[in-house]
C-alpha cells in the first residue's frame, strides 16, 4: 500500500516588501526541493501576504520509513537555505 506524506513549512519573510521579492525566495526553495528530492512542492497559503508563506512538500513511496528519510532530509535543506525565516515545520502521513 502506497503512503503518502507531507510537509507543511511555514515562513516568515521579514526581509520581503514586495510579492515579488517574497516570490523570489519562495521560486527559489521550490526548485531546490524538487531538483534535489524529487517531491512535489507548492505554496499552499499566504500567497497574498509578501511577508510569510506556507510551503507543502509532498512524497508518495511504497515504504513509510524512505519517506521519512526524504522529508527529513528536505526539513533539514529548508531550514539550511532559510534560517530562521522557516519558523514551523509539520509533518502529516496520509
Amino acid at each position: 500500500m502506497a503512503t503518502i506524506g507531507v510537509l507543511t513549512l511555514e515562513l516568515l519573510i521579514d526581509q520581503a516588501h514586495s510579492l515579488k521579492e517574497k516570490r523570489h525566495v519562495v521560486k527559489s526553495l521550490k526548485d531546490r526541493l524538487r531538483g534535489k528530492f524529487n517531491v512535489s512542492v507548492a505554496e499552499i497559503e499566504d500567497q497574498d501576504l509578501h511577508n510569510s508563506a506556507v510551503i507543502a512538500v509532498a512524497i508518495v513511496s511504497a515504504s513509510r520509513d524512505f519517506a521519512s528519510q526524504i522529508l527529513r532530509s528536505v526539513e533539514d535543506e529548508a531550514a539550511s537555505q532559510l534560517g530562521p525565516m522557516l519558523i514551523r515545520a509539520n509533518l502529516e502521513w496520509m
